[in-house]
């Protein structure tokens, strides 16, 4: 039996293709049934305050880059999407004067433009965003090295990176679009004209430089630039799955103004059953045998209708 067509970008694959009685059961979810979608290999943790979900989020920094030594090095890769940790990180290290000397970070995605991630300079740039935001706020004495610090612009580096540092955990967010980094849906041409590729085959996916999804070109107007359009490219670098595996553990943080409640339902069903579909990346976390979801309570919202 065909699958829908998108009913916002036709020409994409994404979560609007899946059957009718998924998205159905997704919408149903209330927040005790979020929290009962737990299972072995899978966490859903609820915050009541936004102070307490920024702080856990933070700490899960400090955390991991409290593991490393000298002869184990390690590291943690982090979004810009959520961004309000990162003051934090930096506050808590300063004032629990933590060395960071054996620790790394790795950022885990860029902007693309004229096929070359943007540099520093450019104002949507995520390096800039971290460092703005975390690192350069360390005091110098504690920062890790600025080797430690990974950014996607030398993609195959990038990628050798986590053969050579345990990366212990792999935070992020999740787009409308239901992904993770930018590990969006792809197009619906060639050999995915009437199927997305397999979960084997996007599995295979490692850093790279990938088109965007219309829905993600609009979010991160939205999120980033005031919904000015123009201004956000349509190429990204991002991570991809091979690195997503060699992490310990995936850790989702929904403060609620990223994706919708509608979607933040979704992919937490999809992954707790094992629902796998490369139309909604993120589902493919399923078969991650480490994946936390966070959410803070008051932005879980309803999936009901509305006028305003």
């Amino acid at each position: 039996m065909a699958r829908p067509i998108s009913k916002v970008a036709p020409d994409w694959w994404d979560y609007t293709t899946l059957e009718p009685d998924v998205l159905a059961e997704a919408a149903r979810l209330n927040v005790d049934d979020l929290v009962g979608l737990s299972r072995d290999g899978f966490e859903v943790v609820l915050y009541d305050t936004l102070e307490e979900f920024y702080c856990a989020e933070a700490l899960e920094y400090v955390h991991a880059w409290q593991l490393a030594t000298p002869d184990n090095p390690v590291g943690i890769c982090g979004p810009i999407g959520p961004t309000e940790q990162l003051p934090l990180v930096a506050r808590i290290v300063n004032a629990l004067d933590i060395k960071l000397h054996d620790s790394h970070f790795w950022g885990m995605d860029e902007w693309v433009e004229n096929d070359r991630p943007v540099s520093a300079d450019h104002p949507l740039s995520f390096a800039k965003a971290d460092m703005d935001l975390c690192f350069n706020r360390i005091r110098p004495e504690l920062r890790m090295p600025n080797v430690n610090i990974h950014f996607p612009t030398d993609l195959a580096a990038y990628s050798k990176s986590y053969d050579d540092v345990r990366c212990v955990l792999m935070q992020g967010g999740q787009g409308e679009v239901k992904h993770w980094a930018f590990n969006d849906p792809p197009k619906r041409e060639g050999p995915y004209q009437e199927q997305p590729p397999s979960p084997e085959e996007y599995r295979k996916l490692g850093t790279r430089i990938t088109d965007l999804h219309p829905m993600t070109v609009i979010q991160n107007a939205r999120t980033s630039g005031g919904g000015y359009v123009p201004q956000v490219p349509i190429r990204a670098a991002t991570v991809g799955p091979v690195e997503t595996w060699k992490t310990d553990c995936v850790s989702i943080w929904h403060p609620g103004h990223h994706d919708n409640p509608f979607g933040i339902r979704l992919s937490a069903l999809m992954i707790a059953k094992k629902l796998v579909d490369s139309a909604v990346p993120i589902s493919l976390l399923a078969d991650h045998p480490q994946v936390r979801f966070s959410y803070y309570r008051g932005g879980i919202g309803t999936v009901e209708a509305e006028m305003h």
